[in-house]
Formats: C-alpha cells, structure tokens, sequence
C-alpha cells in the first residue's frame, strides 16, 4: 500500500516499476496483489484511455487502525494489555520511546 500512498494515482506499469525497485516480485506476483487489494475495496482504479490509474480508497491512517485492530483481536483475543506487555519487553526502547508511552499514558489517567 505504501506505493499506492505515495502517489495520487499509478498505472500497473508504474506499480510495476516501483516495487520490483523495493522487492524480488515478478510483474505477474504484482498484477495479482493489485487485482486482490482491488477485490478487497482498499485500491480503486479509472479508465484512462487503454490504461487503468491505481489510487488508493483507503487512507494510511485508516489501514493502521484496522489492522492493529485486526492483529490484537487475532492474536491477543481483543486484550490490549498483554499486547502492550509483550511489545514492551520484546522491543528496545529508547528513552524518548519511554517518555512518550508515559506521556500517553499519564493522558489516558486524566
């Protein structure tokens, strides 16, 4: 989703370009992904000629929130603490990482 965030609107070939830059996709892997994330109502996509221009429907923000909300329902049954434990003692976390969960917490206490 990060190419089609990036930009307004993308042909395939486009798409093409900028992930076999980032990734060891093959153009077909590609043209499936975008048909299924356009199956799944999250990239739209308007006639231009003979070509198809890929946007993005769904916005960097939006996708964040539902998929943090789809893993911890998955994986940690909706429970947000054990989820919060767990990255807590798995992660490094700098001192600015530290003051900042403090800040978010204190805010959420008030």
């Amino acid at each position: 989703m990060q190419v089609f965030w990036k930009s307004d609107s993308l042909t395939m070939s486009e798409i093409i370009y900028e992930l076999t830059q980032s990734t060891d996709w093959k153009p077909k892997t590609i043209q499936t992904l975008v048909t299924r994330l356009v199956n799944k109502k999250v990239v739209g996509y308007q006639q231009e000629g003979r070509k198809h221009r890929y946007f993005a429907l769904v916005s960097e923000e939006e996708s964040i929130k539902n998929e943090s909300e789809s893993f911890l329902h998955r994986i940690f049954g909706g429970s947000l603490q054990p989820m919060l434990v767990h990255l807590v003692k798995t992660n490094k976390l700098s001192q600015d990482d530290v003051e900042e969960l403090k800040r978010l917490l204190d805010e959420r206490r008030d």
